[in-house]
């Protein structure tokens, strides 16, 4: 497992179909070692605080091995490093491979998996195609937010090194089918919440969810 692209942007305003938003998802690669930490990298940002960074979503990465699957959907000259406004474009790093609280050694810095993403319009603005925020959900491949352990710096071609593995088996694929419509695998529902890491929204979305679980 290794990092193919650092990538970084600062918040920006940007004009599509009528539009202007305030966003940094027009990520862009960087050369050299990037400093990371406890909420974001040396040089990246997030436009709204309320659904974006923060200790949970503090490096969100994506894995290269998805851009197959979305060629039949976006043009492949737009599938560059950072077209999913990733800080972190990833190889052999998977979302069903990957547990909720795996620990990852990446350049020096500390990475603790979180959870997966869930897509926003600015998702379609980066990609020109507003459908595709429908389409992320669909074709559950999240990518990853992870929290800072440790601050320290990485960079394009460092190792990806699982430093300490999660003490539960949820992975972060089994977060991200909690999008998927119909019914749920209440099992499932119970292991995510109970995972302690678990951030307040993700508990209270869980919880709501049980409560129209059926019983097993």
């Amino acid at each position: 497992m290794h990092v193919l692209s650092v990538n970084t942007a600062l918040p920006q305003d940007f004009s599509w179909q009528g539009q202007v938003l305030r966003t940094s998802i027009f990520k862009q690669p960087v050369a050299g070692p990037v400093r990371v930490y406890a909420e974001h990298l040396a040089g990246d940002g997030q436009a709204d605080l309320r659904v974006h960074g923060g200790r949970d979503k503090a490096v969100y990465a994506y894995p290269l091995e998805h851009h197959a699957y979305w060629q039949q959907f976006v043009p492949v000259p737009r599938l560059v490093p950072g077209a999913f406004g990733e800080n972190l474009t990833t190889v052999g790093l998977l979302e069903d491979q990957v547990r909720v609280g795996d620990h990852f050694l990446v350049g020096t810095a500390v990475l603790v998996a979180q959870q997966p993403r869930q897509p926003c319009v600015k998702l379609g603005f980066r990609l020109q195609d507003a459908s595709l925020v429908r389409r992320f959900g669909e074709a559950r491949r999240s990518g990853i937010y992870f929290r800072v352990h440790r601050e320290g710096t990485l960079q394009a071609g460092d190792a990806i090194t699982l430093l300490h593995p999660s003490a539960y088996a949820v992975t972060i694929q089994d977060m991200a089918e909690v999008y998927a419509p119909g019914p749920k695998d209440r099992a499932k529902l119970e292991a995510i919440h109970e995972l302690p890491m678990l951030s307040a929204s993700w508990r209270e979305r869980v919880a709501r969810l049980l409560e129209a679980a059926e019983p097993q």
